[in-house]
């Protein structure tokens, strides 16, 4: 059951009505505080059925379809790869080559973006690439990055936010050998728990894609989704349980915390594990990242993961989310569980030198435009030579909460606002918030892959901006090259 408190005003809307009236209740209205009853079973996402070919490459068969789905609402018309909401959780490991078969049988075209992985332009899914409507599209690269939670949704041209809300989404888990992988919790659905949490607005029974009244960021719901499952519970049989949160919501930022305030440790961020488990009491994801933590739990108890007010006050906070709060998850311990110990480290990153940096680069996001630019497939904003390592500064110009995307790579942040960055940005990044005025310095190396002819995207990860052209493209090429794009 939601509960939410109204303003004083709100009685006075409904006594006199009129436009005025409504316009100042919701200056006034509380922020949401959404609690449920926690009364489904969380679905786990299937893992992809692969084959392996004669050449040795592991091969997924996906199909982006329609469907109809019961999200607490009875029948909605949703939208799945194979199946009708969400999709399966693809898993590979290092070293493994992929084949991914992609149909659309969908009525308009698409695309499908592989969001953290480093591969080859050309296979990365970008709307350069649509799919038409009862297309094939077959994407292939070799898997070459330390295990992570990383996850695939479309990617078309002015149709991302619109296809990601009505479901199109999934994870893709990438494995390796890593010790420290075997040492947490490591069986999937078991003690290692996809959490893909979705943000939804339903008018009547079908999903509604209306505004906030003085939102600038698209869509904001008042129900929470996780796995596509409403009010979900997990049940636990572990001391110790890996939860992948993904922010798979088209514009809200979380703040992830547990009811009742106990510490949890944040083990890995969008690239991969921390150098070692970071205990804290929340953490903050916008739109596209993701954190892998674990929770400790006591025999027979109960505890309540939640997001709360994730950006504090003002009213450009209270417009975009970011005083509002809500029950996410229920952990349900059994009455006897499975010891597990953390271990106290886990691996050590490989930190890039600024020092050696070929290229430092200055990108402002504000408006819907980036350095005062909207998206252009024919213009390429940054040439990067193969096998070099640059600087980027992002910066936050305005008032509107934003989030900071690259394709292909991932980035070490090496500043916050001039500062060293707090120990949860120690890892591997590929998404990063970034709050208004607020400006960070990332480094990333662009290795293995040049095509002067393709390029990847860097943009805005809330998608109602991404889609209104806060992109940009960058091309990597061999010395001496330059780009050829075609608008």
């Amino acid at each position: 059951m939601r509960k939410w408190l109204l303003g004083g005003l709100g009685l006075l809307l409904v006594l006199c009505g009129g436009g005025a009236v409504a316009i100042a209740w919701y200056f006034v209205r509380s922020p949401l505080d959404v609690h449920v009853d926690f009364n489904r079973s969380l679905r786990i996402p299937p893992l992809a059925e692969s084959t392996v070919d004669a050449q040795g490459a592991r091969v997924f068969e996906l199909r982006a379809q329609p469907g109809d789905t019961d999200l607490g609402h009875g029948s909605t018309r949703t939208w799945g790869y194979n199946g009708s909401y969400l999709g399966p959780t693809l898993r590979a490991k290092r070293g493994e080559h992929v084949n991914i078969n992609v149909r659309n049988t969908l009525a308009e075209p698409t695309t499908v973006h592989w969001h953290g992985m480093h591969l080859p332009a050309s296979q990365d899914g970008g709307p350069h690439h649509p799919i038409p409507a009862g297309g094939l599209f077959q994407a292939a690269w070799t898997i070459d990055q330390p295990a992570a939670t990383l996850w695939y949704h479309p990617h078309p041209s002015e149709r991302t936010e619109t296809q990601v809300y009505r479901g199109l989404a999934g994870m893709f888990i990438v494995d390796d050998g890593e010790p420290a992988q075997r040492a947490l919790p490591h069986d999937y659905g078991v003690d290692d728990i996809p959490v893909l949490v979705q943000d939804k607005k339903f008018d009547g029974d079908q999903l509604s894609m209306d505004e906030r009244f003085g939102s600038d960021i698209g869509v904001l719901g008042d129900e929470i989704l996780v796995n596509g499952t409403p009010a979900p519970f997990l049940d636990v049989r572990s001391e110790l349980v890996r939860l992948r949160l993904l922010n798979a919501s088209t514009a809200r930022v979380y703040s992830f915390t547990l009811a009742d305030g106990r510490p949890f440790a944040l083990v890995g961020t969008d690239g991969g594990l921390l150098d070692k488990p970071y205990m804290t009491d929340r953490v903050r994801l916008s739109a596209g990242e993701r954190a892998e933590i674990v929770v400790s739990l006591r025999p027979g108890e109960r505890v309540a993961l939640r997001s709360t007010r994730p950006l504090g006050g003002g009213l450009d906070s209270k417009f975009n989310g970011g005083q509002d709060s809500f029950d996410i998850l229920q952990l349900r311990a059994a009455p006897a569980l499975t010891p597990a110990t953390l271990p106290g480290t886990l691996l050590s990153t490989p930190r890039l030198d600024p020092a050696q940096a070929a290229q430092t680069r200055s990108f402002t996001f504000q408006g819907r435009k980036i350095n005062g630019r909207g998206m252009d497939m024919g213009r390429a904003d940054a040439v990067v030579v193969k096998d070099t390592t640059e600087v980027w500064n992002v910066a936050n110009g305005h008032d509107t909460p934003h989030s900071f995307h690259i394709h292909d790579v991932q980035f070490q942040v090496l500043k916050v606002d001039g500062q060293a960055p707090p120990p949860q940005l120690g890892g591997w990044k590929d998404t990063v918030f970034l709050e208004p005025h607020q400006r960070y310095t990332v480094i990333a190396r662009f290795a293995d892959y040049a095509d002067p002819t393709t390029a990847y995207m860097f943009h805005c990860h809330v998608l109602r901006h991404e889609d209104n052209g806060m992109m940009g493209q960058f091309v990597v090429v061999e010395p001496g090259q330059q780009p050829r794009l075609h608008g």
